[in-house]
This record gives structure tokens, C-alpha cells and sequence, in this order.
């Protein structure tokens, strides 16, 4: 599988992933793409990094799922921004993966760009309304986005 995986820059960017080689992917608060996380990630799955909420937004890069799904611990911290008071160790709610560093674009693929590619009209992260932080994408899509940088 192949996935999209967004993130703020300002909180975490392909470059701090690129520096730390390996991370969490946490924080996640919602169900649909909590369970894409916990039922289909799996370790070797390359996920592009989107960084979203900038201008312009767009793939930076890419990172591979290094270890599958468990409990996010920050939904237990009450100190953490994620922090979920119905997360309890019994039943932990949410859930994350690491992922690891494989490649910086050498642009940023945007969104833009992303619109006006007529082989991808269908790609989740370009449909108006979609906000999910993961999505899957497909083998065909992958291949022809990585074209783009």
C-alpha cells in the first residue's frame, strides 16, 4: 500500500524527519484515518509527507512505515496538545505508526500542481472536503506523482 500522510511544518516537517530519521506519527484524531493506520499500515508501506496548513501546501518527500500500529501514548498525557481524556490503558483509543525518512523532494510537489495533473483527478487529497491526515493512495498515483519532482 501507499499512503499520504499530512503534517503541519510548523509542528513537524520532512525536514525534522529527515534530521530524527525515525518518529511517531501521533496525534491523530480521527477514526477514519486512525483505522487506516491500525488495519492496513504496514511496516514498508512509503507514505508521501504532505505538509499541510502552509503556503503552498504540497508533498515534501517521502517516509516509510517502520513499525505498525500501536497506542498513542500522548492521548494519555494530560500535558500533551493530543491529550484525550477517554484514552485509558484498557482501551487506548488512538493509535499511531513510526515512520522513517526515505527522501526529500527536491521541490515541493503542491497542491496545485497536484490539480492540474489529469492522471491523478481522482486522488483523495485534491477532492474538495477532504481533510483526512492519511489517505491511501493508489500504486498508479505513486508512481505518477514521484514523476512530478
Amino acid at each position: 500500500m501507499h499512503w499520504l500522510m499530512k503534517s503541519e511544518p510548523s509542528v513537524y516537517s520532512i525536514t525534522d524527519l529527515k534530521r530524527d530519521k525515525r518518529s511517531p506519527w501521533e496525534g491523530v484524531r480521527n477514526y477514519q484515518a486512525r483505522n487506516f493506520m491500525r488495519d492496513q499500515m504496514k511496516i514498508g508501506d512509503l507514505a508521501f509527507f504532505y505538509h499541510s496548513n502552509a503556503k503552498p501546501p504540497g508533498i515534501a518527500g517521502i517516509c516509510r512505515v517502520c513499525k505498525e500500529a500501536y497506542p498513542d501514548f500522548t492521548a494519555q498525557d494530560p500535558k500533551s496538545p493530543y491529550y484525550d481524556p477517554k484514552a485509558t490503558p484498557e482501551n487506548p483509543i488512538w493509535m499511531m505508526v513510526d515512520v522513517e525518512f526515505v527522501e526529500e523532494f527536491p521541490r515541493l510537489i503542491t497542491l496545485d500542481d497536484l490539480r492540474q495533473e489529469p492522471k491523478i483527478k481522482d486522488l483523495m487529497v485534491i477532492q474538495k472536503g477532504s481533510r483526512l491526515s492519511i489517505q491511501p493512495v493508489s500504486a498508479t498515483h505513486f508512481k505518477i506523482i514521484k514523476e512530478l519532482c
